[in-house]
């Protein structure tokens, strides 16, 4: 240099060569689509293995049509619909592997369809592997199993007779669940009865809700069915006073029936109802009173049809319970499914009679179970679309 001073070695470095980025190529579904392909395989030979074996059960009761060795069979070929997603699986893994130098980002998404048949064949699998275990469960000990739960004759013979008892569980939780909508909001806007003269019926209202939220529902039927008679006498007093309506007497399990649940799920529906009483904004109570609307007025015609409006679907789950619950009014001797059930039950030393009512509250509960989800899906979408 010109001032004689030799040049630093960090000024004389070359720079260093800069690489080039290339994506990692995707990792090979080839193993996880022969899984599958092994899965399905396995799977498509248990179900054959198990529809001989219930034609050999059904054989030893005496069916020999040999119809229902075909029907069976026919079944179990269509466990052959599990090899599609699975070779479509290995199919694509091939393919992707043959694009890899060609065009990386389509064999990334090729791969991706791969993973997706792969896992599409696996979850198929194991659902009908579990209708198989089943199947192998029904023909357990002999069909002993099939014979002690689902006869089918005898449940036919016997539904007339669990189907009129079902109508009296559809009748206690229709009525139940009127009351319950209304003294459960009794007891939320008593439990939110404002300043401090209404603390002590919020006081009492909190008792209440902390009592029978704690008590066993079996229990509460129980005292109010059994316990209640004993200490007053309503069936003397609905008999002498009611001497023309014979029927009146014999519907009081019935009514009490109802009120245990009505007891029972206001403590819980009640919760419901503060809860979306509360989750309506503060500003809305504040703009109603400067308008001039009264307490009551603000939860009767502001706060209250809000409040409505988000808690439908818990209101359902709850008389969903309150639906199965109704089989526990066979404690205090009301005839309804369930206790018919038994009576049969006993009689003819089977349960096909009980898995008839288990039968009938699936049918109405699992479309019940539906509503609720497209209920809460709506409501997801709503908030979505407010921002």
């Amino acid at each position: 240099m010109e001032d004689g001073t030799e040049p630093s070695a960090s000024r004389t470095r070359a720079p260093r060569p800069t690489r080039e980025w290339k994506p990692a190529p995707p990792k090979s579904a080839m193993t996880l689509a022969l899984v599958a392909c092994f899965v399905a395989l396995t799977i498509i030979a248990f179900a054959f293995l198990t529809a001989e074996t219930v034609k050999d059960a059904v054989s030893e009761l005496g069916e020999t049509d040999p119809r229902v060795g075909y029907g069976l069979w026919a079944i179990a070929a269509v466990s052959f619909f599990l090899l599609w997603p699975a070779i479509s699986a290995v199919r694509a893994a091939r393919t992707a592997t043959a694009r890899l130098a060609d065009d990386l980002a389509e064999a990334r998404a090729i791969t991706a369809d791969a993973r997706e048949y792969a896992w599409t064949a696996l979850g198929w699998s194991a659902a009908v592997a579990i209708v198989l275990v089943f199947g192998q469960f029904l023909v357990a000990n002999d069909i002993a199993v099939g014979r002690t739960f689902f006869n089918v004759r005898l449940m036919d013979k016997t539904f007339p007779l669990v189907a009129k008892a079902f109508w009296e569980n559809v009748k206690i939780f229709v009525i139940a669940e009127i009351f319950v909508l209304v003294w459960g909001l009794v007891i939320a806007i008593a439990r939110l009865a404002p300043g401090r003269a209404g603390a002590p019926v919020r006081f009492i209202a909190a008792a209440y809700v902390d009592l029978f939220r704690g008590l066993p529902a079996i229990i509460a039927i129980y005292l109010v069915g059994i316990a209640l008679p004993k200490a007053i006498p309503i069936y003397d007093f609905v008999g002498e006073n009611f001497p023309d309506y014979p029927d009146l007497r014999d519907s009081v399990p019935t009514m009490l029936a109802i009120l245990a649940l009505t007891l029972t799920y206001g403590a819980y529906v009640s919760e419901v109802y503060r809860a979306g009483i509360e989750s309506v904004h503060r500003s809305q109570t504040a703009a109603a009173r400067s308008l001039g609307f009264t307490y009551g007025q603000t939860l009767r015609f502001i706060v209250v049809p809000q409040a409505v409006r988000r808690i439908i679907p818990p209101l359902l789950n709850d008389f969903i319970s309150l639906q199965k619950d109704t089989a526990l009014v066979s404690v205090i001797g009301t005839i309804e499914a369930f206790n018919q059930a038994k009576i049969i039950a006993s009689n003819h030393f089977n349960l096909s009679s009980v898995t008839t009512v288990a039968l009938l509250f699936v049918l109405i509960t699992i479309p019940q179970g539906r509503l609720v989800d497209k209920l809460i899906e709506r409501d997801q979408k709503r908030m979505r679309s407010s921002g």
